[in-house]
């Protein structure tokens, strides 16, 4: 048996096939086990091969990459990342891929033909290598995260209500006036959970920087308002925050916070533009350590890398509160882990326990 981490590349291109393949074949620790020229086939072979990682394009002949990911995570769960397309519609299926198990996904236009090629590769690269170092731990949060959604029904349709069976956090004596999150990889499954069990009359907006493209923020937006009690919106330049209201970064620009008046605002920007994310955590939460300071709460949740670290530590200078997602709920233990690691984090809680410690201080 090999100790590479073996892959399945599903895609009807031939081109894409190749251009993943290259990017990944670049990795000693990767060996790409098969090739699929559409859902159907994609679906045998994983099967067959039992890859440890499978790479699935959305729109296929015979059977197109939802359905076939919905079939491997039926019969035999694997970790999954969907090719997909910039467009709207891309967006929408690729967050209803993510629903299904899915663990991240890949922008097609920036696969192979992009001008930062040397960056995507090794992004693909490390994204593969950290998935599959946690493949049994997220296997594990999706049978979970599956055998929940299963007993929220019971018999006669009933509801079963998941997080009164949590431990209550302790009420928190300090005042919040704005709660800010960080996520990535894994973060949209991670905010749905988070921002569904906040009520409709959550006393603070909250701002977000969820790292991913621009037509995919929109959908996030639009997906999670449609879901949520809050509003939820994507972010415009000049804004009032107001309770009750969610605001997403757009895909390419910074989300800043800056104090008017009595009144916080959000603001956009290009700059800087030499981050290694656009949006970018860092940029967020040192404009939350300006303008709102102590009475500010921030919250980072699962992502690879360190975004959020900087800002965070300046929020937490300036007398925040932070809560840091632990390891096992996240799908990539980084963006947390370098939080908690340096020694800022106020609270370490699983994903299904965050709700409730950002509401203990209100």
């Amino acid at each position: 048996m090999s100790d590479k981490i073996r892959v399945l590349i599903v895609d009807d291109s031939a081109f894409m096939r190749k251009a993943i393949q290259m990017m990944l074949a670049d990795d000693p620790a990767i060996e790409i086990v098969g090739f699929a020229s559409n859902g159907k086939i994609g679906v045998e072979k994983a099967f067959e091969l039992k890859p440890d990682l499978v790479t699935m394009d959305i729109e296929m002949p015979l059977l197109d990459g939802l359905t076939a990911l919905r079939m491997i995570m039926e019969k035999q769960p694997t970790p999954v990342i969907m090719v997909s397309s910039l467009t709207s519609e891309g967006a929408q299926i690729t967050l209803d891929a993510l629903d299904l198990g899915a663990v991240d996904f890949i922008a097609k236009q920036m696969s192979f033909v992009s001008l930062d090629i040397v960056k995507i590769k090794a992004d693909l690269q490390a994204k593969v290598r950290h998935i599959h170092s946690r493949r049994h731990t997220l296997m594990a949060q999706y049978a979970l995260r599956k055998s929940r959604q299963i007993s929220k029904t019971s018999i006669g349709g009933a509801q079963i209500s998941q997080p009164s069976m949590l431990r209550a956090p302790r009420k928190k004596q300090k005042l919040v006036r704005l709660v800010s999150i960080g996520t990535s990889t894994g973060g949209p499954p991670a905010l749905q959970a988070v921002l569904t069990s906040l009520p409709r009359n959550f006393p603070v907006g909250i701002v977000v920087v969820q790292h991913m493209p621009p037509m995919f923020t929109k959908s996030l937006a639009e997906r999670l308002n449609n879901l949520c009690q809050m509003a939820v919106k994507e972010a415009e330049d000049g804004e009032q925050i107001n309770p009750g209201t969610v605001y997403i970064a757009p895909g390419d620009k910074h989300l800043l916070v800056r104090k008017n008046l009595s009144n916080n605002v959000a603001r956009l920007s290009e700059k800087p533009a030499d981050t290694l994310h656009k949006p970018s955590v860092d940029v967020l939460m040192n404009s939350v350590a300006d303008a709102v300071g102590q009475v500010s709460l921030g919250v980072i949740m699962t992502g690879m890398g360190a975004d959020g670290l900087q800002g965070l530590r300046a929020m937490k200078n300036r007398g925040a509160d932070i809560i840091a997602q632990n390891e096992e709920s996240c799908i990539v233990y980084g963006m947390p882990r370098a939080v908690i690691e340096a020694g800022i984090a106020d609270t370490v809680a699983p994903l299904e326990q965050i709700a409730g410690e950002i509401m203990a201080y209100f």
